[in-house]
C-alpha cells in the first residue's frame, strides 16, 4: 500500500492487487467482502454503493480511461463523534474499487482519525488473500 497525493491536494492510500493475488474476481465481490468487514466493526456503518463507471459512461461528455473496466465506490462512515458542524465536510468515507484488467486498484482518502486509517488499510490489504 502506498500513500500518494492526488491532484496536488488529496492524501490518498492506494493498493494495486494483481488478480493472481486474490480470490476475488470482480469489483462487486470485493465490495461484498468489504461490506462484511465494515459491518463487523462496532462503529462503522455502510451507506451505499455508487457505480461510477455506469454514471460516467452514461454521460454524453463522460470520459473513462481505456484500461478501466469497472469502477465503484463503497460509501461508509466511521463517525462516532460530531464535535462541530465542519466535520461533516470530511465525512463520509469511501473505498474506490477499480478493475483495470489484470488487477484491481483499491483506494481511499486519508481520514483525520489514525484508527480509521489503520482499519481501512488492514481491510484493503486483506483483499490480497493468495
Amino acid at each position: 500500500m502506498k500513500q500518494i497525493t492526488v491532484m496536488e491536494q488529496y492524501p490518498v492510500f492506494t493498493l494495486e492487487i494483481d488478480k493472481k493475488e486474490t480470490s476475488f474476481c470482480s469489483v462487486d465481490e470485493i465490495i461484498a467482502y468489504l461490506k462484511i468487514k465494515i459491518e463487523e466493526h462496532p462503529v462503522v456503518v455502510v451507506i451505499g454503493v455508487f457505480d461510477h463507471y455506469a454514471h460516467t459512461s452514461s454521460l454524453e461528455v463522460g470520459e473513462i480511461a481505456d484500461n478501466i473496466q469497472d469502477a465503484k465506490n463503497l460509501i461508509f462512515c466511521f463517525g462516532k463523534v460530531l464535535p462541530k458542524p465542519e466535520v461533516m465536510a470530511v465525512r463520509p468515507r469511501s473505498f474506490g474499487i477499480v478493475d483495470i484488467g489484470e488487477s484491481f486498484v483499491v483506494s481511499f482518502m486519508e481520514a483525520p482519525n489514525p484508527d480509521a486509517n489503520a482499519a481501512m488499510e488492514s481491510w484493503v490489504k486483506s483483499i490480497a488473500n493468495k
